[in-house]
């Protein structure tokens, strides 16, 4: 005779093992997290006003004439559009000082940017994986290089560079303007490289690949984002110099910054030049730095999150 077990009763949910029921947001979480964003992005829009505004006003005193900027300020041709004209950038055009002082700019920016780059990109990988002897010696007085203020080499370079016949030259202001940048690049790029996986590189050496196949096949597409962070400072910082151009540049190889303060020495009342001329020069960086602002970003949140 079989007899039947009672069947048992099944758990109960625990509170341990009964999903937790989500928070209903109330009206007042939804107001206080619209009044966040709105906060948030009313900062940002006002900060972006407030950096636009010398920009505009930069740009509307290069469409007025002379007689209007003397009459008023820049914001007085919101009432009367009519009068703005691109007749100063023809005249910009037909001085011959600016526009050759504007090719000077980019023979000096961009040779400059890409040897930084180029040779910083080399040296980074090699400091961070390739051994050789007195590498961080070598390292650590590129470092210390770092801390070495320009104005103290001025006068001695341009005493070597004036035995050398670079005195005065386009040639000897990239080389100056590379010399004085390879130790920050270096420094940037061999910490970047120096973070990439171990394993990674390993089992591309394992594969046959050779150190140059991994640098132009693999390091460099991961450090992209480094490497183009490197070149628009780089870019900048030889755009916008007057320092070195001053002292290392002559007439027929200064930039464009060295051309425009002495069109103010010359000229103190030309605005109608040197308006359009300094919105020339300063929004080629800003064309530069919004190409890559994606690459930026990136650059400089590299490392921040693993």
């Amino acid at each position: 005779m079989s007899v039947i077990a009672p069947a048992r009763p099944e758990p109960e949910a625990t509170p341990a093992t009964a999903s937790p029921a989500r928070p209903r947001r109330t009206a007042a979480s939804r107001l206080s997290g619209w009044l966040g964003n709105s906060l948030v992005q009313g900062v940002l829009i006002v900060v972006g006003l407030v950096w636009i505004t010398p920009l505009a006003g930069l740009f509307l005193s290069s469409l007025r004439s002379a007689r209007d900027n003397a009459a008023g300020g820049w914001w007085t041709s919101l009432a009367s559009p009519g009068r703005l004209s691109f007749d100063n950038y023809t005249a910009l055009l037909a001085n011959t000082g600016i526009t050759r002082a504007f090719w000077n700019t980019v023979m000096i920016s961009v040779p400059t940017t890409v040897l930084v780059v180029v040779i910083a990109a080399l040296a980074g990988y090699a400091f961070a994986w390739l051994d050789f002897p007195g590498r961080d010696w070598i390292f650590l007085l590129v470092v210390a290089l770092l801390v070495v203020p320009v104005q103290i080499g001025l006068l001695p370079v341009a005493k070597l560079f004036g035995q050398l016949g670079l005195f005065g030259t386009i040639p000897g202001v990239v080389l100056f303007h590379v010399a004085y940048g390879l130790p920050f690049a270096i420094f940037l790029l061999r910490n970047f490289f120096a973070d990439l996986p171990r394993e990674m590189l390993e089992a591309a050496r394992m594969d046959g690949g050779t150190e140059w196949r991994i640098f132009t096949r693999l390091v460099v597409p991961i450090g992209r984002p480094a490497i183009a962070s490197l070149a628009i400072f780089q870019f900048l910082w030889v755009w916008n110099d007057m320092l070195v151009a001053l002292l290392f540049a002559d007439t027929s190889s200064q930039p464009l910054t060295v051309e425009l303060q002495s069109q103010v020495r010359q000229f103190g009342s030309n605005i109608d030049v040197l308006a359009p001329g300094a919105f020339l020069s300063l929004i080629v960086p800003v064309a530069v730095f919004f190409a890559f602002q994606r690459h930026f970003v990136q650059g400089v949140m590299a490392g921040s999150v693993k």
